[in-house]
């Protein structure tokens, strides 16, 4: 005769298998044609917009530039479509004379977004590390007393082309640690600690605070680490994406932002991912990755994220598709 407990945990296996049957698991994530039809994508738009445009572009030739960078180094063919850009952003002193379309009012954001690339072709080895040096301490000017990069009063939240509080200072940030100037000790210093004791409000926030903290294990960095994590984890939507808040429909702009600060917890031995266990983490990133596969358009690109959403701007699906590839390359 069967006994209570056997009978129960018999109809709990039996219970599990059923939920198995009827609700499959998520797709595996086909990074390979997702990225290979995104690199062609971008293959084209980076170059097209100089040729078309008196200007070098944040979006074509800053965010897309560094998605192709990070495509190369894991084996997509990029051909010569980098080139041009590679060469103008070599040298950050002609970056000024760039022609932009909103003039001085641009000069932070696009000095934010070209020394991210930049700092993606020292890495890569295409230009010398100096180069970031002088990059970096074009960005010091826009630093704020309180250690932030503002860009704007009435952006607050920020988006894919146009960056909030906390992830321009989180980008800016991550070029100051790669710097080797001393004088931008203090400057880094003070972005530390700004992202240490700020407190993240947004999905968007949290992202930023944990790209910029990367891999700092301080009792300051850890306590906020487990603050981001925590709205993460609250604001992953049924269908795996995330929005700019905990209530908001999944965008692929945020999405990928929260990809790129999971995925750079890992491995998860290394560093604490409280609220998460190291099996929830993962589950995390694989129901990511899927929501960003199910929403990518058929030419590789990305709807783009805009604020309200919904909206219709070229550059700001450059930009959205340049972070939706390099969020599948890093969590692959």
């Amino acid at each position: 005769m069967t006994s209570p407990a056997v009978t129960s945990a018999l109809a709990a296996v039996m219970a599990v298998a059923l939920l198995t049957a009827v609700i499959p698991n998520e797709p595996q994530a086909d990074t390979r044609g997702a990225a290979a039809r995104t690199v062609a994508y971008l293959r084209t738009e980076v170059p097209r917009w100089r040729r078309e445009h008196p200007c070098y572009s944040c979006h074509n030739n800053g965010d897309a530039t560094r998605a192709l960078l990070a495509a190369s180094a894991r084996g997509h063919a990029v051909a010569d479509a980098i080139d041009d850009t590679v060469a103008w952003l070599a040298t950050p002193e002609r970056w000024d004379t760039n022609v932009r379309r909103g003039g001085s009012e641009e000069q932070p954001l696009a000095r934010i977004q070209f020394a991210s690339a930049l700092a993606s072709m020292v890495a890569a080895g295409r230009v010398e590390a100096a180069a970031l040096d002088r990059a970096a301490g074009l960005l010091v000017a826009h630093q704020q007393t309180d250690g932030s990069w503002r860009l704007s009063d009435t952006q607050i939240l920020g988006g894919a082309t146009f960056y909030g509080t906390s992830l321009a200072t989180a980008m800016a940030r991550r070029i100051l640690v790669r710097a080797r100037t001393a004088s931008l000790r203090s400057p880094l210093a003070k972005a530390s600690w700004w992202l240490r004791t700020t407190s993240p409000a947004t999905v968007l926030d949290a992202s930023a605070v944990l790209l910029g903290l990367e891999r700092d294990s301080d009792s300051a960095a850890s306590f906020q680490r487990r603050q981001a994590l925590t709205i993460l984890q609250r604001g992953q939507g049924p269908d795996g994406g995330w929005g700019p808040y905990v209530t908001s429909q999944s965008e692929a702009f945020d999405t990928a932002l929260a990809l790129l600060a999971l995925a750079g917890l890992r491995p998860v031995d290394a560093l604490s991912t409280a609220p998460y266990s190291a099996r929830d983490l993962e589950a995390a990133i694989e129901r990511g990755r899927a929501s960003l596969l199910r929403t990518q358009n058929p030419d590789g690109s990305w709807p783009e994220t805009t604020r309200p959403p919904n909206g219709d701007s070229y550059a700001q699906r450059i930009s959205t598709t340049a972070w939706a590839l390099m969020a599948l390359l890093e969590t692959n």
